[in-house]
């Protein structure tokens, strides 16, 4: 059983990131990625909790759910600290030269 929402939690969070990913190209700004990526732990964390209480049908499954959400989270964290540090990179750079 465990092994179903590991395969869960990498599938959402490789979905989240094409959709972040997805959003980039459009926009072409590392922020809205991220809180593209942001509003899809939301998301992805509500169906995956759901879907933790239709199969194993406790209320404490819940909790499964929130786990994705927190590994989406951390996700979203790192690609938003990642897009400050491009942003003083580039403006470094600009300066510099």
């Amino acid at each position: 059983m465990s092994n179903l929402f590991l395969i869960l939690i990498g599938v959402f969070i490789v979905v989240a990131n094409v959709i972040g990913f997805i959003s980039y190209i459009k926009k072409k700004n590392l922020y809205f990625a991220a809180f593209t990526i942001l509003l899809s732990a939301v998301l992805f964390g509500a169906i995956g909790g759901a879907l933790a209480v239709f199969v194993i049908r406790d209320a404490f499954a819940l909790f499964f759910g929130l786990q994705i959400a927190q590994y989406l989270l951390f996700n979203s964290i790192i690609i938003f600290i990642i897009a400050i540090l491009v942003t003083i990179i580039k403006r470094y750079t600009n300066r510099t030269t």
